[in-house]
């Protein structure tokens, strides 16, 4: 495998510059070239008999470079930065969301059909038969992504208000992949007897839940308590959607260096919410052999007394051998490395120890586990959480089509059978003269994603007797516990 080399991250910026007219244009681009930015666009936004006012787009590769350019350009004589915009934050500008009616009121008929008096025979529908309102209602298409903020992105306890871009763009992904209509629903607190409250609450409006970016281990307890309460689906991105897409690309990592789950012994860096689910899933799927380890404990095993109770359930299901030590030593004879932690855990001694054609999926966002450009020498197959490396294992595979097959079917939840069926219907988008060691899961572009997941998720929801509906598309899969819809 050939060594590649990471690309240059760049930042978009529009800078309002008023030059006097006696200035020549030359010299702001050998200025913005000098501090080591490129133009990209230059617009003209007002002209006055002594100075032209211009929008000019300059492309910087990290915010150091921007500074650069913004002093660069200060000290050039007949210039005045008027305005500094990043492209990223104009397109936060008064949010990333908006609502709108599917039906136009033009006339007083309109609004009484829509309103009162003719909605009041609706709401008599409702209240004599509330399953009604999957037909009459939004709660047909319609989920809430809910946080707290205590672990968002990389950037960890930034609070509900910090957090809302996050789950706006959440919500952007939902509409944009599958067509579900979503709203950021972000929680003034930490307490999870009162984040269980608020849900419950509030979900008579939605037809499903997606948790996002609630800390470890607080998160088992919310999404556990909501799934034993509620009868709609309740989701946990950061764990399940993680673990889906991993075991997506396991499964076709797996066929190029020809070796089965059952064989395979597999190395976890990282116990959290996410490792949980990695692992568990990894289990439903039919790997025996699963070591994982974290820098505060080492591998964990059978035998200490932790405090933490994912470590109990760990220690009881995975580390048949009930071996010790630090990560290091999970990794001999290790055919899989699965990182979920942070960056630099493991090196090249840890690569050489693994088996022959080593897999190693450094999941670490923003910096994996061990760098692929270091790595991939040393390995057969390398993917990554990052957008600008071959494999990005990214949950945007996995929850819109998830919801829109979980919606559709109206799923009083979303079991173990429902994850696996989405895994390999991810995996399946890469056909076979496709499978390569840089292609193991499709583009977060591929339009046929999100349908396949629909159809598998769809169809192992009437297998496992948890649809309520069963779509006409997929009625022949129906079985005599699901209603046709």
């Amino acid at each position: 495998m050939t060594k590649s080399h990471s690309p240059i991250r760049s930042n978009t910026v529009i800078i309002r510059m008023e030059i006097q007219l006696d200035v020549p244009f030359v010299a702001i681009a050998n200025a913005v070239h000098e501090a080591g930015g490129e133009i990209t666009a230059v617009d003209i936004v007002s002209r006055s008999p002594a100075a032209t006012i211009r929008d000019v787009t300059v492309q910087v590769s990290d915010g150091e470079s921007e500074q650069r350019l913004m002093k660069r350009l200060q000290a050039e004589q007949g210039i005045a930065v008027v305005n500094v915009s990043d492209r990223t934050f104009l397109m936060h500008l008064g949010g990333k969301l908006e609502i709108h009616s599917k039906v136009p009121i033009k006339n007083r008929d309109d609004l009484s059909h829509v309103y009162t008096p003719g909605v009041a025979k609706v709401c008599m529908a409702l209240h004599e038969e509330p399953s009604k309102a999957y037909a009459l209602t939004i709660k047909r298409n319609t989920v809430a992504v809910v946080t707290d903020g205590t672990a968002v992105l990389g950037l960890g306890d930034i609070g509900p208000i910090a957090a809302m871009p996050v789950m706006e763009g959440k919500a952007m992904l939902f509409k944009e992949m599958a067509g579900v209509d979503s709203f950021p629903i972000c929680l003034d607190t930490k307490d999870p007897e009162e984040i269980v409250r608020i849900v419950k609450s509030i979900a008579p409006v939605f037809g499903g839940i997606h948790l996002e970016d609630i800390s470890s281990p607080r998160c088992f307890e919310i999404e556990e308590r909501l799934k034993r309460e509620l009868d709609i689906p309740v989701f946990h991105d950061d764990q399940h959607g993680t673990a889906v897409v991993m075991l997506a690309g396991l499964i076709n990592a797996l066929k190029i260096v020809g070796k089965r789950m059952e064989e395979i012994k597999v190395a976890f860096s990282g116990v959290g919410a996410a490792g949980i689910a990695c692992t568990r899933i990894l289990l439903r799927a039919g790997v025996k052999h699963i070591v994982g380890a974290t820098r505060s404990v080492g591998i964990i095993r059978r035998g200490p007394n932790y405090d933490n109770p994912m470590f109990r359930w760990y220690a009881e299901h995975t580390n048949p051998d009930n071996v010790s030590g630090t990560l290091s030593d999970a990794m001999e004879g290790a055919d899989v490395f699965i990182g979920l932690s942070g960056p630099g855990v493991i090196t090249l001694e840890d690569l050489r120890k693994m088996n022959r054609d080593p897999i190693v999926f450094a999941m670490a966002n923003p910096t994996p586990e061990i760098a692929p450009e270091i790595a991939e020498p040393f390995v057969r197959v390398m993917a990554t959480g990052r957008s600008d490396y071959p494999n990005q294992l990214n949950n945007v595979l996995c929850f819109p089509g998830m919801f829109r097959g979980a919606l559709d079917c109206q799923a009083t939840c979303i079991n173990e059978e429902m994850k696996l069926a989405a895994a390999h219907a991810i995996a399946s988008i890469v056909e076979d003269h496709e499978r390569s060691e840089q292609y193991i899961v499709p583009s977060v572009f591929n339009t046929r994603v999100v349908e396949a997941v629909r159809r598998k998720v769809i169809q192992a929801a009437i297998e496992t007797g948890v649809a309520r509906r069963v779509p006409h598309d997929l009625s022949s899969v129906a079985n005599s516990g699901a209603v046709t819809g």
